[in-house]
């Protein structure tokens, strides 16, 4: 079951191990990468950016979280932004090759840096995020920060924590004529957002779901997170969008997470 507690220490210690073991990261800036998201298209309209199936760390720099694209007539739609601005704007400038239009609008699952740390890169956008969300970037994101500055060095250049500037609500929202259903549950965060693409029967789950991946569990409240993945289990859709690991067209995913 996820809920073997003593996984969540681990977790927690995994970042600070990592911050004493770095160098200085200033001496390292020369040593950042590119970021060269690819998108994989998986309904009309929408495109699935795959994180490497890999623990974060300096040779992917940190780019481990899918995150999603959607066209709409108004702009281009985001979900998660990744984890620096490098990041960000790689995606911003996938997201306008693949649809023609400049991002307009950002949904962030959750707080974890790996799904939020590139919202810098659409300062023009309105960022969405469940309120808890929010909370918790504002208490826990400067020291987000400070680790993945240490552990990533020049990847994370130019980076700042930027906060949602918009409140995502539970409910049905058309956006340029794109229906998306919201979900607002809790679990693996104190707020987690899933949204259903309802033309495409696309579950975004965000890392509520893990598939063919050990789940994090640093911030969870492991009866919240049965509740969650209960709602998600019984909200009709075609294929699903882990937070980590393959798309899933089976429901497979959800009941590893569940197992976990």
């Amino acid at each position: 079951m996820i809920a073997r507690r003593h996984l969540l220490a681990g977790a927690m210690a995994l970042p600070l191990a990592a911050r004493l073991a770095a160098p200085c990261a200033a001496s390292a800036q020369e040593f950042a990468g590119t970021y060269t998201p690819d998108a994989t298209a998986i309904g009309d309209g929408i495109w699935m950016v795959r994180g490497a199936d890999e623990a974060l760390g300096f040779a992917n720099g940190g780019a481990i979280a899918n995150c999603v694209i959607m066209a709409s007539d108004t702009g281009a739609i985001v979900i998660d932004s990744g984890p620096s601005l490098g990041f960000g704007q790689a995606l911003g400038a996938l997201a306008r090759r693949l649809t023609g239009q400049a991002v307009t609008r950002v949904y962030i699952t959750h707080l974890h840096p790996d799904h939020s740390f590139g919202n810098g890169a659409f300062a023009g956008a309105e960022i969405h995020a469940l309120p808890g969300t929010r909370a918790e970037l504002e208490r826990d994101g400067s020291g987000f920060s400070d680790a993945m500055y240490r552990m990533l060095h020049g990847w994370m250049a130019g980076t700042e924590v930027i906060l949602p500037n918009a409140a995502a609500d539970q409910g049905e929202v058309i956006v340029g004529g794109r229906r998306l259903r919201l979900l607002a549950l809790s679990g693996h965060s104190a707020g987690d957002l899933a949204i259903l693409d309802v033309a495409s029967g696309t579950l975004i789950a965000g890392d509520l779901v893990f598939h063919n991946r050990a789940p994090a569990t640093p911030h969870a409240e492991f009866g919240g997170w049965h509740v969650a993945l209960d709602r998600l289990t019984a909200t009709s859709h075609r294929q699903l969008v882990p937070g980590h690991g393959p798309l899933c067209g089976t429901g497979v995913a959800i009941a590893q997470t569940r197992d976990c």
